[in-house]
């Protein structure tokens, strides 16, 4: 007997983590396959966070804390958002989770109700419309495009507002794109945002740190202090201290939607797990100061791949501004293939695991992650040349 709720048949499983998989099962096999498929740093986690993860343990740390994390996890969060972020919040403000998908789930999921509308860029992180679609809101795509650094403009947002729309999600830099959006974009936002008061803000920061513009990192609750009230911001230790494992996102936001998402967090995971909030306080306490040696690595890679891309006939792909992605276009490719799930298999026969571009909602490409070595991603460069050759 197969049951299943009508909620979970709206959504599809995640293609990242199935083309992960995949790659896995293949290498188990014997099989030689490079992954570039998953959005997780290669760097090793800081040994400074480890130490206290180990400590945790041998303090006997294993015991429930409060749903929300401890107020020495709280406070070290606190002390993330307004150094990193700009973001002045008290722990009233702030809840800590399994996670940012996490904190992502439970905001919607606490606030959205059947055909509420969300408006969601595209090409967008694979979970956003599944989340949506799962707590019964509609998805309303916003289109951006390469030639425009997946951008959307302030005009191209109000155009897709209607007397339904509840969330605007935004993330910056963004997966999968490496969008960045600087402070006049996101000001000229916020001018639209005062016309439509109904709207809240999903501020989906955690690539923050991996940022290559050479500009401070913007975001939206900063720039107009006057719709804080309206904005969760959701940041986290996984991408920034290579700490994915561990499990632990933070979100900043409106005391009252704090406590809503609290409120599902307690009938749902209850607490996150009280050792990597040891290590979370580590990485938002301890030294900063390696981050700006793995921007600089990321920065090099991203050249790397792509000037091997757009030197392959048949591909291109704009410079993303953070994150680790590229999003590679292949139009002109796609009369040798039916489609890009199509072609992102043909690559995986020649050794290279991809994410296909209709996973984030595009179509005609797909998706590199360029968090590898330089060594093995000009080995896969290789392979995908000669895959489409």
């Amino acid at each position: 007997m197969n049951h299943t709720s009508r909620a979970l048949s709206r959504i599809a499983p995640s293609q990242t983590t199935a083309m992960t998989d995949r790659a896995t099962e293949l290498r188990e096999q014997g099989k030689d396959i490079i992954s570039l498929s998953v959005g997780e740093p290669d760097f090793a986690t800081p040994p400074h966070v480890v130490a206290a993860a180990k400590q945790a343990l041998d303090n006997g740390e294993t015991k429930y804390t409060p749903v929300g994390g401890t107020a020495r996890m709280k406070k070290a969060a606190a002390l993330h958002f307004v150094r990193d972020l700009g973001i002045e919040v008290p722990a009233s403000q702030i809840i800590t989770c399994s996670g940012g998908k996490q904190a992502i789930f439970h905001a919607l999921m606490a606030t959205v109700s059947g055909g509420e509308e969300v408006i969601v860029p595209s090409p967008w992180w694979v979970s956003y419309p599944e989340i949506v679609r799962f707590a019964g809101g509609t998805v309303v795509p916003l289109r951006t495009q390469a030639k425009n650094n997946f951008r959307f403009t302030a005009g191209e947002l109000e155009a897709q507002i209607g007397p339904r729309t509840q969330w605007l999600l935004l993330n910056s830099p963004g997966n999968p794109t490496g969008a960045v959006y600087p402070a006049d974009m996101l000001l000229a936002i916020g001018d639209v945002l005062r016309r439509h008061p109904q709207i809240m803000v999903m501020s989906d920061d955690i690539y923050a740190p991996l940022s290559y513009t050479g500009q401070s990192h913007a975001t939206l609750a900063v720039l107009c202090p006057d719709l804080a009230d309206r904005i969760v911001t959701v940041s986290g230790v996984s991408k920034s201290h290579a700490m994915t494992g561990f499990r632990i996102g933070v979100a900043a936001g409106p005391e009252w939607l704090i406590q809503a998402m609290a409120k599902l967090q307690s009938h749902s995971s209850g607490n996150p797990c009280s050792i990597s909030q040891a290590a979370a306080i580590a990485a938002f306490e301890g030294p900063q100061d390696f981050l700006a040696d793995w921007r600089e690595t990321f920065r090099a890679r991203r050249d790397l791949v792509v000037g091997a891309v757009n030197a392959i006939p048949g591909l291109n792909t704009p410079v993303p501004d953070g994150a680790f992605y590229c999003m590679v276009d292949a139009t002109a490719l796609m009369g040798q293939f039916e489609n890009d799930q199509t072609l992102a298999l043909h690559l995986l026969e020649h050794g290279v695991a991809i994410v296909p571009a209709s996973a984030f909602g595009g179509k005609d490409g797909f998706r590199i992650s360029f968090a590898a070595s330089e060594d093995t991603l000009r080995d896969a460069i290789q392979r995908i040349r000669a895959a489409v050759s």
